[in-house]
């Protein structure tokens, strides 16, 4: 009866895991011990530093295509943004840091809003819709305070 093994005591003469023939101690092994340590340590040190201190108009950047319109309010900004056959909108905090309720809408005309909403540092979005030869609107809001735009981009 076939059982899959060949008698060895292992599946298809495989006893135990292979095994390299290089010494762990040479050159290769204290390279990859050196590696292993150094990867986790630049995260590190990644991780305490942070960023370089990114305005909030570099974190915006996370719309393709050109900025069209700004509405700025008390607690920060809407920016819509327009490609080739797409609108992206996003809600930028004019003071990031502490968590609080923000929101953007995006709504083509004739087309259901595209939405994100919830509690957030810097940003809310980005938001997208397809817009080719289509008006849009957009609206957003930091902390109760709000703006929008009417139809634009017809």
């Amino acid at each position: 009866m076939f059982d899959g093994t060949d008698g060895t005591g292992g599946v298809d003469g495989v006893v135990g895991p292979l095994k390299s023939s290089r010494p762990s101690g040479g050159p290769a092994g204290r390279r990859l011990g050196v590696l292993l340590f150094v990867l986790p340590l630049l995260g590190a040190v990644g991780l305490v530093l942070g960023t370089s201190g990114a305005s909030p108009a570099h974190a915006a950047s996370a719309c393709s295509g050109r900025l069209v319109k700004t509405v700025t309010f008390s607690t920060g900004s809407l920016r819509v943004y327009e490609s080739r056959a797409y609108a992206c909108a996003v809600t930028v905090a004019s003071k990031p840091g502490a968590r609080r309720a923000m929101r953007v809408s995006l709504q083509p005309r004739g087309g259901r809003a595209a939405v994100d909403s919830g509690t957030f540092t810097k940003l809310a979005g980005p938001v997208t819709v397809h817009a080719l030869n289509r008006c849009v609107r957009a609206s957003g809001s930091i902390a109760g305070k709000s703006a929008s735009t009417g139809w634009i981009l017809c």
